[in-house]
């Protein structure tokens, strides 16, 4: 896709890391899903070191972003959404657990009035371990930054391009990005998505010590939502 190219309705954000045997179908699915609206495909690959970029199939309505080295989902989606053109800017994972066919219902939400529209995992195909550990961070996380979001580490979510200007670059702004969008005032709602189990490769942002990790950080999301600048302009001459 060309700077010269119309501006597309749709942008589709997809980090990637090592996910050389899903790209194939997720672009199949990804192109049913989107059949009939003007879209573009921003590939972000986050320094992958096995053939993920030579299993994409290039054509005009694909773009990749390439990092020099692994920087993390965050980053990925950080220049994934501010290389966006479309007037909806739509995040979804790249190793499948996502389902594209969600991504209409999605954008229904948006021309309804939503500003932003999250997905929920209402039938998870994880470990218990990972739904018990989730559960609970997505309890303390909703409450203390008041997002109201059930499951913010579902990846699925779409958002008026608008919407991007709130994300802050930082290591884990990816589980923040409804309480940064909702603390700038704009409006959120939520909906239930498909969830499948991984069925190539393993998780790359895995959990680690994510907990410590995440309370670190929701502890200066805080912050950054009780100090941000609120203002309107009355007029301009």
């Amino acid at each position: 896709m060309t700077e010269d190219s119309p501006q597309p309705a749709v942008s589709v954000v997809i980090p990637l890391f090592n996910e050389e045997e899903n790209v194939p179908i997720l672009q199949a699915e990804l192109s049913a899903a989107l059949a009939g609206i003007p879209h573009e495909i921003i590939f972000v690959d986050d320094g992958s070191t096995d053939q993920t970029l030579s299993r994409l199939t290039i054509m005009p309505e694909i773009r990749v972003l390439r990092f020099e080295k692994n920087a993390g989902q965050s980053a990925a989606i950080y220049a994934g959404t501010n290389a966006a053109r479309g007037a909806t800017v739509v995040l979804i994972d790249g190793d499948l657990q996502n389902d594209p066919a969600d991504i209409p219902r999605l954008l229904a939400e948006i021309e309804r009035g939503a500003d932003l529209v999250c997905g929920y995992r209402a039938q998870r195909k994880d470990t218990l371990v990972k739904r018990l550990t989730s559960r609970i961070a997505n309890f303390v996380r909703s409450r203390f930054t008041k997002d109201g979001v059930r499951d913010t580490g579902c990846t699925l979510k779409a958002m008026r391009r608008e919407c991007v200007r709130t994300l802050v670059p930082f290591k884990g702004m990816h589980r923040f990005i409804p309480a940064l969008v909702k603390g700038a005032g704009y409006r959120l709602v939520e909906v239930p998505v498909n969830h499948r189990a991984r069925k190539f490769g393993t998780s790359k942002y895995g959990l680690g010590n994510r907990a410590v990790r995440a309370t670190v950080d929701m502890f200066g999301v805080r912050w950054l939502l009780s100090r941000q600048l609120s203002y309107r302009l009355k007029e301009e001459r």
